[in-house]
């Protein structure tokens, strides 16, 4: 098993060295004409008599015929016909065309022909293997390449997908590019689990999909929420134009200030983080404790984890201008560079400005972001430092409604109406700072440490509609609330590879503080309450918050604190895997008065929450896994409630799991079925209280598809079948009742399918079907609204234009303009998408 570590070490001094390979993947035999996938390597033996570099002089002259469109599939062709196999990242032929080759040429001779006017040529990359280069970035030398012979790759032989390298690797760090893409390129081959690093996704005990960056790019989307719509397990929980975040995860609430940044909760953007500075959206199902620790506000349904961009091998200069209904004006830019004789620096910033009015009546939006990304990558120390800053100037934002108990929720109103006063405005802004650090004290054991904080501040002033009768009249308060949260957090650990006799082992060690503080004024209406229709909503006079206080007192305040140990065993060449470990936490939560200053409420907990994970593999490509993970879940009150800053005692929450996951190679099916047990939180409509008074279990069942399972087709969604029951409630009648906000069954399905070359090169077609089955609004089940789906189109083009590679985006969501209620959960009602039409060019240079 030593030898398959030296390899791995042996492949990447390979990629270094020339090749600019970040993963390995496929193997492309003669006679495989299978597409390759994206972001991906494949490796191409060539003939012992033609080494790479002689020019091909040896080999035998065979008749070839590839026709003109783009490049990644004519590449593919060539291999097959030419019985190659290529070694390079997919992301350098991205939008690239060929004029074709037609003839009896040498295998080098027809890949040069190929390669005319794409600006990409190849060299050596070691005495079995090319790569494709852009000469206009990486000088090209007569340098003797480094002696590596595909054997001693490791590499499983695949049609198409994702080789894996044999054996349960070294740790893995977490600076740098993630786990490479799945075939299709739409999800990573793997994602994070804490502190026990990257792990492929066959070989995790747990359910998690990481959404890559490509897929971010072509589905033009504009904040994670647009990312998540991938996920059957995930719906939103606050209206669309809001400027808020918001998420239920397998039927429980995840807000955003729940998110994490490159592993660090706090981080981010405590309503909206930016979406252009992020290379994945790696989203784990269920509760993350074990892992990650505690996030800020304990919540059990899952965990998001934005990881952000790092310098690529080749440079990269992206600008991208881009239009959204009905007058935002969209601008982005992405640069690339790494330095140092091994390109052992790197630098990566993106900016994005958005503004203009949008879909919805009397709204218009201000938003830039500015982000800055450090690496540095030696022989045994690697560092990260990113740096970002966000503004946001929104006018007329949505808020949640409410509805009165007893009251028939009335039906969606048009959803580009908008009930709320054109004067009204949330202005928000947000600093942060990350750094993560790792040194392999040998080459299996590493030393890590990170850091991170932010600075968020926030004015609001709206209103909260509450409806109050069936034909949708409301009530709006107008209130002025200016507010600010700082969080801070740090992380330190260690991960380690040893063997046992027969048992491998991967260590992980971590400790982890996080601190949270937020400070609000006391709400204050201003001028008198508005009374309005939802389908005929009016107009008043313009109100200011001018000479209200915009001081923001302390009011509640978080300290969450934990040591974990986690160790990875595999027995039976990696055929059986098995996680074990646990995490002791405690969490401190205050509240203070925003008068006085002084403390009115304190709550103090802690538990040693366990974690068991299982992977058996009866064969090579099926996993069978199962979990038991507890955690620690401290409820928090939405920001409309009155006791909005009091503090509640954490409680243990439970998930049970057990699945199945299939690697076909280009496509991987994955079924889950779960139980979670964790406090029930509810928001009372008349009081608008929130109180945790009872226990809410949800159970379920979730069935994933992701991959390409035929050139030029790629598919990513699947369907969530959920079953939630009040367990415990302070009424006795509500129990055995369905729990608010679950419906039996979510649905998503997105698809993509490239155009034969032979009709448009370069033109693709997508699709995606949302389904959201029926919902109740309150816990007696009285109050419910109706199922809902929504159909989103779009069209991608890529081609050159003056021999750069560029494209064209163009997508309309909800394309029948559907008006829905699109959640009930927390007590509170959240309106739908109206029809949305995204347009974008990108142009690479």
């Amino acid at each position: 098993m030593a030898d398959r570590r030296e390899v791995a070490r042996r492949a990447r001094d390979l990629a270094l060295a020339g090749a600019s390979l970040i993963a390995m993947t496929t193997v492309a035999g003669a006679g495989d004409a299978a597409a390759l996938p994206s972001d991906r390597i494949s490796l191409i033996p060539i003939t012992a008599d033609a080494p790479p570099g002689s020019g091909d002089t040896g080999a035998t002259r065979i008749p070839i015929t590839v026709p003109a469109g783009p490049l990644e599939p004519a590449l593919t062709a060539l291999a097959g016909q030419a019985g190659l196999t290529l070694a390079y990242r997919t992301a350098l032929t991205e939008g690239l065309t060929t004029r074709g080759v037609e003839g009896t040429f040498r295998p080098l001779e027809a890949l040069g022909e190929l390669l005319a006017g794409t600006g990409l040529t190849y060299r050596a990359a070691g005495p079995s293997t090319i790569t494709l280069v852009n000469p206009r970035y990486v000088q090209l030398s007569n340098e003797p390449a480094p002696s590596v012979t595909l054997e001693e790759l490791a590499v499983e032989g695949q049609a198409r997908g994702s080789a894996r390298a044999v054996g349960l690797p070294p740790p893995t760090g977490t600076i740098g590019q993630p786990p490479d893409p799945y075939a299709g390129g739409q999800v990573g081959s793997g994602s994070r689990l804490g502190l026990l690093g990257n792990r492929n996704t066959f070989d995790q005990p747990f359910n998690a999909t990481s959404y890559t960056e490509k897929l971010i790019r072509d589905q033009q989307a504009r904040n994670v929420q647009d990312v998540v719509n991938n996920d059957p397990s995930i719906r939103t929980n606050v209206p669309a134009f809001s400027g808020i975040l918001g998420f239920f995860i397998r039927g429980f609430p995840v807000f955003a200030q729940d998110i994490a940044f490159n592993g660090l909760f706090g981080v981010a953007d405590a309503f909206n983080p930016a979406i252009e500075p992020i290379e994945r959206v790696e989203v784990l199902r269920g509760p993350s404790t074990l892992l990650s620790g505690v996030p800020p506000f304990g919540n059990i349904g899952g965990v998001i984890n934005l990881i952000p961009k790092r310098a690529l091998e080749e440079p990269l200069n992206r600008v991208t201008l881009g239009y959204a209904s009905d007058a935002q004006v969209y601008k982005a830019v992405d640069v690339s560079r790494r330095f140092g004789h091994a390109k052992e620096w790197g630098i990566r910033f993106n900016g994005a400005f958005n503004n203009g009015a949008t879909p919805i009546d009397n709204q218009s939006l201000h938003f830039g972001t500015a982000a800055l990304a450090l690496d540095y990558r030696g022989e045994r120390l690697r560092a990260a430092l990113d740096l970002g800053y966000q503004e946001l100037d929104f006018r007329s934002p949505l808020r949640n409604r409410n509805v009165a108990a007893g009251v028939r929720i009335p039906r969606a109103p048009d959803l580009t109406l908008n009930q709320h006063q054109p004067w009204e405005y949330r202005d928000s802004a947000n600093r942060q700072l990350a750094t993560r650090i790792e040194y392999d004290l040998t080459p299996d054991l590493t030393l890590y440490g990170a850091y991170g904080r932010s600075n968020f501040r926030q004015e609001y002033f709206g209103g909260l509609l509450s409806i109050f009768n069936a034909r949708g009249d409301y009530r709006d308060a107008i209130q002025f609330i200016p507010s600010r949260t700082f969080g801070e957090t740090g992380e330190v650990g260690l991960r380690a590879a040893f063997e046992t006799g027969p048992v491998k082992h991967n260590l992980g060690l971590a400790a982890v503080g996080f601190w949270y503080e937020n400070a609000q004024q006391p709400a204050v209406n201003v001028g008198p309450t508005i009374v309005s229709n939802l389908y005929d909503p009016v107009t008043v006079a313009p109100r200011s918050a001018f000479g209200q206080s915009r001081l923001t007192p302390r009011t509640s305040t978080r300290i969450n604190r934990s040591v974990a140990i986690a160790d990875t065993l595999s027995v039976l060449d990696d055929r059986l895997l098995l996680t074990i470990g646990g995490r002791w936490q405690s969490i401190d939560v205050g509240s203070y008065s925003p008068v006085t200053g002084l403390r009115t409420g304190a709550s103090e907990s802690g538990a040693f929450s366990p974690g068991v994970g299982v992977v058996v593999k009866p064969w090579e490509r099926l996993s069978l896994y199962a979990n038991y993970v507890e955690g620690l879940t401290s409820p928090a009150p939405p920001v409309n409630a009155v006791n909005a800053s009091a503090a509640f005692p954490a409680a243990v929450s439970r998930q049970t799991e057990v699945g199945a996951k299939l690697d076909l190679g280009t496509v991987g099916l994955g079924f889950a079925a779960f139980e979670i047990e964790q406090p029930f939180g509810f928001l009372d409509a008349r009081t608008l209280v929130f109180s945790v008074d009872g226990r809410q279990r949800n159970s379920g069942v979730e069935l994933t598809v992701f991959g390409e399972p035929v050139p030029g087709i790629r598919v990513l969604g699947g369907i969530s079948l959920l079953d939630g029951i009040q367990v415990q409630a302070q009424d006795p009648r509500n129990v055995g009742r369905v729990a608010i906000g679950v419906p039996e069954v979510q649905l998503n399905l997105y698809g993509e399918y490239d155009l034969p070359p032979s009709l448009l090169p370069g033109l693709s077609l997508t699709g995606r079907v949302i389904y959201t089955a029926a919902q109740y609004y309150d816990l007696a089940n009285s109050q419910k609204i109706p199922d809902w789906a929504t159909l989103d189109l779009g069209l991608r083009y890529s081609t050159l234009f003056q021999e750069r590679p560029l494209t064209l985006r163009a997508n309309v969501v909800n394309v029948t303009g559907n008006d829905y209620w699109a959640t009930t959960g927390r007590g509170i009602l959240a309106q739908g998408t109206p029809r949305t039409v995204l347009i974008s060019a990108s142009v690479d240079f």
